[in-house]
């Protein structure tokens, strides 16, 4: 994809980040453990921010949570939305206490209970995120539809940005999140083509890491080859970190960031006599966190590794006990297994500290 055909939409600035228009994709998680617990969740953010996560979302289930956020945002680097079920004045406490953005789903939220959050939202600059959700539709719509098809979907989130606009209200990102990969990607294509508002992309419940990275690489990923989508988020069960790593990956698979070590390896053969492996989760392992793009590659074919991955920056290739290091395709020196791991990291510090 080229970057002349990403879809052009309106900018907004959530807590300095800029979102839409010209800016690039931004990567963003939601903390796992309770929010009211101040030092886990400034703790899973500080993680986050090390991973490259540029903006968080915490779940603010009462009052307490809501009023955590202040302490939480004081100690931590990226901006901070609140999210809300059911009790609009969750979000209005949230946002008194500094949180940058509000993500409300419309379906649980009445329609008097969005007015006040707008209200409040518009007089202290704060963003505001529909989140459709296909578990949560607003019910009139879900029965007209016959379920939460993508149709169903795109009809509750523009009837919820019509509500917004009408009270002047304009700083808005828009979400369109459905367990299936078909109705996201159908929803979200239906969606960008009637309103110019950033769109946030995620497949919501995804499952743990293999399940979430498939249907994330597909949904996500298709979206993104479309030109479309401004922020993202690869659910993930469990610990959130992992989330940065698979949303950069599929930014860097399709050539719009450049962000983080991208390392190739091949997948082994009869010919290969390393544990091949052991040495590409051991390299990834100590590279976690390194934002400077570089391309490695580990090969377990000494005779044609190197000119199998001649794009990548560094990289080894592996023989008998043994192996080839070797720069944009070309053999620097021979160096032995129990050193691989090693003089590659010394040799990516050379070219570009970590």
């Amino acid at each position: 994809m080229s970057p002349g055909s990403r879809r052009k939409t309106k900018s907004i600035d959530l807590g300095g980040v800029r979102i839409g228009g010209n800016a690039p994709v931004v990567v963003q998680s939601m903390t796992s453990c309770d929010t009211r617990d101040v030092k886990a969740t400034v703790g899973q953010i500080r993680r986050l921010e090390e991973a490259g996560c540029e903006m968080v979302r915490v779940a603010v289930p009462d009052e307490a949570a809501a009023v955590a956020i202040h302490e939480i945002c004081s100690r931590i680097h990226i901006p901070l939305i609140a999210d809300i079920h059911f009790r609009h004045q969750l979000a209005l406490l949230a946002m008194s206490h500094g949180a940058d953005g509000i993500r409300i789903n419309p379906g649980n939220v009445s329609p008097e209970g969005i007015r006040k959050i707008v209200g409040i939202a518009k007089t202290s600059r704060k963003v505001i995120r529909i989140g459709i959700n296909a578990g949560s539709l607003e019910k009139e719509i879900s029965v007209r539809h016959g379920g939460p098809t993508a149709a169903a979907l795109v009809e509750s989130a523009l009837k919820n940005i019509r509500i917004l606009e009408e009270m002047g209200f304009d700083a808005i990102k828009l979400s369109l999140k459905s367990s299936d990969v078909s109705t996201t990607i159908e929803a979200y294509r239906t969606v960008s083509a009637q309103t110019d508002y950033p769109l946030h992309l995620g497949v919501t419940e995804a499952g743990t890491l293999i399940q979430s990275a498939i249907k994330s690489a597909i949904g996500i990923g298709t979206l993104l080859y479309d030109g479309i989508g401004d922020t993202i988020r690869v659910s993930v069960t469990g610990d959130p970190v992992p989330e940065i790593g698979l949303a950069y990956g599929i930014l860097r698979a399709l050539n719009i960031r450049q962000v983080g070590p991208d390392i190739i390896s091949c997948p082994t053969c009869g010919r290969c006599e390393i544990d091949l492996a052991d040495l590409a989760v051991r390299v990834e392992a100590e590279l976690r966190g390194m934002k400077k793009p570089i391309k490695i590659a580990l090969m377990g074919c000494v005779v044609n590794g190197p000119g199998e991955a001649a794009e990548a920056d560094i990289g080894i290739a592996g023989g008998k006990g043994a192996g080839m290091l070797f720069k944009k395709g070309k053999v620097i020196r021979k160096i032995r297994e129990a050193e691989f791991v090693s003089v590659l990291l010394e040799e990516i510090r050379k070219m570009e500290p970590m």
